[in-house]
């Protein structure tokens, strides 16, 4: 389905609305809207299969572009709007953009990328111009707001979060169809989450990543509406869900722990009884946070573990998580395997790299190393994560393999002691990770953002010894920290994601300018 779909009986419902202002999109205004920008890229020689790559905030105007991308049958690129100028110029030379379109915010920066690609024709501007941009509001207003051909649906085409070297355009078949017919993804929202046309949807994340983009494009697809947070705050979150009666969201893990810490009161100060589905993904949840959040919310907590790859998709409720504490969830549509350095598959409770059977089959872009290096000989597919799976075939993630430490010739996972710190009353982020060791070659280091930052020297290494006393206690010693560093804030993506690879590069340069 599409927006143009709904125009019989929702012409005036709102398809979305932005959560700052309260500004109301109604499904026949973004099915006009779509209409006028599909218009435009065909006048300007955009054809089928062509990109065109976006790079906003979340805007006002962000789900227009993409429903005019995918009417106009384009492949579309979302680009993170915290990039930096090399990392966008990387991007849009790399996917081949035709068009690109970003806002007067970015500008700056936008104008940086357009002198290094001079071959970028087609470059518009929301909210203003600067030189080398044109309008995207008065590009589009001459173009009908009716198609004036028979739209084929397009489809995106993301770039990972690049936490672990460049980032990778996602790039994968799908079936050219007309745009009356069903949108592949809404058949699973339908099924797994229940999404109708009742659905009120908050999404409280950056939309150019994979999870809140197609999430909030099934929904509108279905006929739902979909409020948007331009930033994440805890409070604002549950004011949001009291105030709009919010039927489904979409989170990540750290934004359950903000909500966690708000004080007694304030959590008390909102209404959430209208939430039905309230679902995480995008890094594993510590057991003890999502307890707690069961307890507040109810039975209407799910998880999923996926990824931008589509290439598996594991799923649970909270009956299901509660019967397995730890899990991601059970596969669905596709069969998993835990597999050994060596290639063999591993029993039940031992852990290895997760291999993916079954699902949608997918290539790194100009990246066919990449793509490989994905792939077991079996053909199954992975996304580099490592996880076991329990008796009962539920998965378990144990983390990235890239940040496994090897300390003595002892694997360790770092994921366990996040997991934990993250439970301490002071600890309000964490990064767990290896850095260089002389005997062991490397030893497990946490980076901490407290509630507070110590006031001296001293009061800091109380704290230290207080986090890892209380790591010791609970996991073995191999596993804890050795030393604690404080930091205001954590470089973590708006996503939810931490930039682990930053704070690990940081502390092995120091190591290497000190050898």
């Amino acid at each position: 389905m599409f927006p143009g779909a709904h125009l019989g009986t929702r012409a005036d419902h709102p398809a979305y609305v932005m959560a700052s202002t309260a500004e109301t999109v109604t499904y026949g205004q973004l099915d006009a809207a779509a209409n006028r920008l599909a218009n435009f890229l065909r006048s300007v020689g955009v054809q089928r299969d062509d990109h065109v790559a976006l790079c906003l905030e979340n805007h006002p105007r962000y789900i227009e572009i993409l429903w005019g991308c995918h009417y106009a049958g384009t492949r579309y690129t979302a680009c993170s709007s915290r990039l930096t100028v090399d990392e966008l110029t990387y991007i849009l030379v790399d996917c081949g953009a035709k068009v690109f379109i970003t806002s007067h915010l970015l500008a700056a920066r936008a104008a940086e990328v357009a002198a290094r690609i001079p071959g970028l024709a087609v470059r518009l501007m929301v909210d203003g111009i600067v030189d080398g941009f044109d309008s995207f509001e008065q590009a589009i207003a001459p173009q009908p707001g009716t198609p004036t051909e028979r739209w084929m649906s397009g489809a995106d085409m993301l770039y990972s979060s690049g936490t672990t070297g460049r980032p990778k355009g996602v790039r994968y078949a799908f079936q050219r169809e007309v745009l009356e017919r069903r949108m592949p993804a809404v058949s699973a929202v339908d099924t797994l989450f229940g999404v109708t046309d009742r659905t009120v949807t908050l999404s409280p994340a950056p939309l150019y990543h994979a999870a809140p983009l197609r999430w909030s494009m099934s929904v509108i697809a279905r006929g739902g509406t979909v409020v948007v947070m331009e930033h994440f705050d805890a409070e604002e979150y549950l004011r949001l869900v009291e105030r709009y009666q919010v039927t489904h969201s979409q989170v990540v893990p750290t934004m359950l722990v903000r909500m966690l810490k708000l004080p007694p009161e304030v959590r008390a100060r909102y209404a959430a009884s209208s939430m039905q589905y309230l679902i995480h993904a995008a890094a594993p949840c510590p057991v003890p946070i999502k307890r707690q959040i069961i307890d507040w919310f109810g039975p209407v907590v799910y998880e999923y573990y996926a990824g931008t790859e589509g290439n598996g998709f594991v799923f649970c409720d909270t009956e299901q998580w509660l019967a397995h504490p730890g899990t991601v969830g059970f596969p669905i549509g596709s069969t998993v395997h835990i597999v050994g350095d060596d290639g063999r598959e591993l029993p039940p409770g031992q852990p290895g790299t997760i291999f993916f059977e079954g699902g949608s089959s997918f290539e790194y872009h100009n990246d066919p190393a990449k793509t490989k290096d994905s792939q077991h000989p079996s053909g199954w597919t992975t996304l580099g994560d490592v996880g076991y799976l329990d008796g009962d075939g539920f998965v378990h993630l144990t983390d990235r393999k890239a940040y496994m430490i090897i300390s003595g010739g002892v694997n360790i996972y770092p994921q366990e002691a996040e997991n934990l710190l993250i439970t301490h009353p002071r600890v309000t982020d964490v990064a767990v990770f290896g850095v260089p060791n002389e005997d062991f070659g490397e030893e497990v280091k946490a980076v901490v953002q407290p509630d507070e930052m110590p006031a001296d020297d001293a009061a800091a290494s109380a704290l230290a010894r207080e986090l890892i006393a209380f790591c010791r206690s609970h996991l073995a010693d191999l596993k804890c920290p050795r030393t604690v560093d404080f930091r205001p804030e954590l470089p973590r993506h708006p996503t939810g994601k931490l930039y682990k690879r930053l704070l690990k590069d940081e502390y092995w340069e120091a190591a290497r300018r000190r050898g």
